[in-house]
Parts: C-alpha cells; structure tokens; sequence
C-alpha cells in the first residue's frame, strides 16, 4: 500500500508542496529515499529508525521505499524527517489515514523530540495558498507559523504526543494567533549627535524618500554614529514588508522563537573584507546575501574604499532593480533586494584632506586615487553625497538637547502616508523607487524650477540618471513641507546634495 503525506519545501525563499509518498513492500528489510534527496534528506532513514524505537512504537521490518515528488526537484535539509515517521507508520498501520488537509514538517533527534527548522513562514504561506488548513511544525516554529493567514498551526513536541493527536486519544490544542506586543525602540538617538544639523536633515531627508547616502569626512567627524542613528528615523513598516524581511530571515535561520515576526527595519553592516558572495548571496547552496538581509531596510558600508572593486560592482544591478539573480550550478534564484544604501568614507588616505588642522600628508594625485576605488557608475546611483563636517568646539560643550529622533520620526512618517497614498495600488512604496513615468506625473517643474535644473544639469555635468534622482529627492523635500508642488527652494536643496567638491 502507498501513503502520502503533505509536507513542504523551498525554493530560494518560496514555499512549494513535496508529496511523502512512502511504500512498504515484501523483500529484504531495507530503507531508500528518492526523489533527488541531499545528505540530510538521506540521513532522516537513521534519525527517524531511532525516534520510532524510543517511542515505544515496532518499526516495520519490510522493504522500506521514500518518494519525494515532484521527484525532479532537489530536496534540501531536515524538514521532511517527520512526514516520512508519519508516511511509514501509517503504511504499516500503525496510525489511523492521515487527514487530507494537512501538512507536516519537522526534525527529528534520535530520542522522537522535534527540532526547529528554518524556512516555516514561506513554507507556511504556501500552504495557506494550497489549501492545507493544518499544519503540524516543531512546537519552536509554531508561533511563526501563525503569521500565515488560514491555517491552524499545532506546534508538536515529540512524535508521541502527535501519535496519540492523531489517534484521538490526546488533543494536541492549536497554536494562537502571534501578535506583536507594543515594545520601546531602543536605538540610538539623533539627540545624541552634537553639531551635525545639514547632515541630520539630509538623513532625515533620505528616510522619508528611500534615497541611497554617501557620508564623506575626517576620521571622529561623526559619520558612523548617525548612520547608526538612522534606524531611529525609519518610517514603522507594514505588516506586508514585515512578512517580506521575515521570509527572507525565517530561510537564512536567523527568526526568534518568542519574537518571529520582523517588525524593525534591518540595518546590516558588512565589514569591508565581505566577499561578492556574501553580499549578493550564493554558495553551493544558494542563500541570501547580505543586500536580501537588508531588505525593507539599510545596508550600511563603513569605509567604503576598502571593500574590494568588484564586491561593490555587485551592488550596481540590485540598485536599480530591487532584486538579485544569483545562477549558479545547482540552479538559478531571485532574491527581494530593496534596501537602502548607506556609505560612509575618508576624503583620502590619511582621512585629513580637507581638515582645518591642514595635517592631510596625501598628493593630489594620491586623492584622486583613493576616489577612484569608487566607481562612476556606482557613485551615480547614490541620490546623496553629503559632507560631514569636523565638529565644532562649542557643539561639543553645548547644554541644549538636540531634537530627539521621535520628533524626526513623527515627520517622516507624515511624508511616508503622503507617498503611499500617492503610490496606492502600485509596486511603488517610496520616492525613490518612482518610474521615468511617474517622475514626469508627479515631478514636474515650473519655469523657474525647470530653468535651475537646466543649468545644474549643464554646470555638474549630470546623467539621465542623477538627473532623475534630483528630482525624486526634490518631491521628497516637497513631501517634508507638505507640498503638492515641486518648488524652486526644493529643487535648489535637492541640487545640492549632488554636488561634492571631494567627489569632482
């Protein structure tokens, strides 16, 4: 007699169904796994023989056949131990039929306990959009599993308690709904920042809009502390955006059992010796790379130079394009990579050019080298270029708080409904990811605006593309003052956020 189980498996961050098809048939006692199973597939013979044994339950001594369908889709990892347990049992009559609308998934240790497993959100929303309304996961996973609407979700701690669930004998009760309790932000605060106040408000700009920073100044000038401080600004996610980070999360591993849900904006942070790979995401196995990690977030790029040419050359598709395609031999897979770019940098080698002490020791041609490390292509797709000026003396010894980032906050999130209610019903979230067709919509100048832009084009030698940026950053601005027109005084800002003599 044939069984079969429901489960699920993954493909790059997506769910699909994987049918346990399990046969047991007269022969010498032996156990195969097909359908294209890798290691830890083919170890689940091992884990899932010994969790039967300690449960107390006969393994059935008979020739044992596993079939994972679609057969021609490879299988990865552990979470297909507990629907083979299930799919042999109930061949060997030792459970009752299994019921049509449920799903298994789950690792087994050799005692019969369940072990977490990552991937369970995707898994669990390709379930809900199958039509499973039940699905049985580790009693860890369980609470992630619940942010996937129309199922019921029973979070199992060993094989016997599922045993005697299935045989009516125990009732295993349903996972509630996770919600998110109301919890304090602790962040770094913009109030911490002495001094600083063109770039604060150019940050805060770039919060409100999504728009790419690069941060250049002397080493001590502050540049790493507010991009830290960024986070604080962030505009509060939706609950779509937040399911879109926790899938990615949920298959890197890196979901909390009593805190499933992604409800901050990532900000990720690379050293400068990251590999192509670990930014973009890969390996024999393809995983998300850092720019996946930062979705919905910020990848934040300390001492930019230093990162090697061709890790930062990766970055250039996924800019432009929100998503990144990663081919390799055991497949090819898409990954959401819409994030913010946030790069701090020295002005030279030394870090001094510039200074008021005049301690910069570097040749011109030697800046001019150190610049070139960043190329043209990547430097015209990031919207700002702001320089971070050494602090002054009297900002240092001031008395005065500065403006807290709740107060930063509260103004860009104003400018967020702005745009999400302009964007409605489109792909668009933000300013800075308008199509050409919405920039000529929603960004038009008037004769004076139209006049200044001419002769920023021509003066900074600007491209199609920075010139489209200019005008994404001035409807941000424009949002900030409540504005339904671009004026000339935004465009004016917004040009000059372009416009760093270091980068020339």
């Amino acid at each position: 007699m044939v069984v079969t189980v429901r489960s699920l498996g993954l493909n790059g961050i997506s769910g699909y169904e994987v049918a346990v098809e399990c046969f047991l048939s007269g022969g010498l006692p032996a156990f195969d796994v097909v359908g294209l199973p890798d290691a830890a597939v083919r170890e689940a013979r091992e884990r899932v023989r010994s969790a039967v044994k300690c449960s107390g339950i006969k393994f059935p001594v008979s020739r044992i056949t596993v079939n994972l369908a679609p057969a021609g889709q490879r299988k990865e990892g552990t979470v297909y131990d507990l629907p083979i347990l299930l799919g042999i049992l109930s061949a060997s009559e030792e459970l009752p039929k299994l019921p049509e609308d449920a799903a298994f998934l789950g690792e087994l240790s050799l005692s019969g306990s369940l072990r977490r497993v990552s991937g369970v959100l995707p898994m669990a929303l390709c379930a809900s959009r199958l039509g499973i309304r039940q699905l049985f996961v580790p009693a860890e996973n369980a609470a992630e599993a619940t942010l996937a609407e129309g199922i019921t979700v029973y979070g199992v701690e060993d094989i016997g308690q599922l045993i005697r669930h299935l045989k009516g004998e125990e009732t295993i009760a349903p996972v509630p709904k996770w919600r998110p309790s109301p919890t304090g932000r602790p962040l770094p605060d913009f109030a911490d920042v002495m001094g600083q106040e063109n770039v604060k408000r150019a940050l805060e700009i770039a919060a409100a809009g999504g728009h790419n920073v690069l941060l250049i100044g002397s080493p001590g000038a502050g540049k790493s502390m507010l991009a830290r401080r960024l986070p604080s600004i962030l505009p509060d996610m939706t609950r779509e955006e937040s399911l879109q980070t926790t899938e990615i999360y949920s298959v890197a591993g890196m979901t909390q059992a009593d805190h499933p849900l992604v409800t901050e904006r990532p900000f990720r942070t690379p050293h400068h010796t990251a590999s192509s790979v670990s930014l973009s995401g890969g390996g024999a196995i393809p995983r998300p790379g850092e720019i996946s990690l930062a979705h919905n977030g910020i990848l934040f790029l300390d001492e930019l130079p230093e990162f090697d040419k061709s890790t930062l050359e990766t970055l250039r598709q996924p800019l432009e394009d929100g998503t990144v395609t990663i081919t390799r031999a055991a497949g090819s897979l898409t990954l959401p990579s819409r994030f913010m770019l946030v790069c701090a940098m020295n002005p030279c080698r030394c870090g001094w050019y510039g200074h008021p002490s005049g301690r910069c020791t570097c040749s011109a041609s030697q800046v001019e080298q150190y610049m070139r490390r960043i190329s043209g292509p990547l430097l015209d797709r990031i919207d700002m270029h702001i320089t971070v000026p050494s602090v002054e003396y009297e900002a240092m010894r001031r008395r005065e708080t500065a403006e807290s980032s709740a107060e930063v906050r509260k103004r860009v999130n104003a400018a967020r409904d702005i745009q999400k209610n302009r964007y409605a019903g489109t792909e668009v979230s933000c300013n800075a990811y308008m199509t050409p067709a919405m920039i000529g919509q929603y960004c038009t100048l008037d004769a004076a605006g139209d006049k200044l832009m001419k002769g920023a084009f021509d003066r900074l030698g600007l491209t199609g593309r920075s010139h489209d940026r200019i005008l994404r950053m001035a409807r941000t601005i424009a949002d900030l003052e409540g504005s339904e027109r671009i004026e000339a005084a935004h465009l004016a800002e917004a040009i000059q956020y372009r416009s760093n003599n270091i980068l020339k």
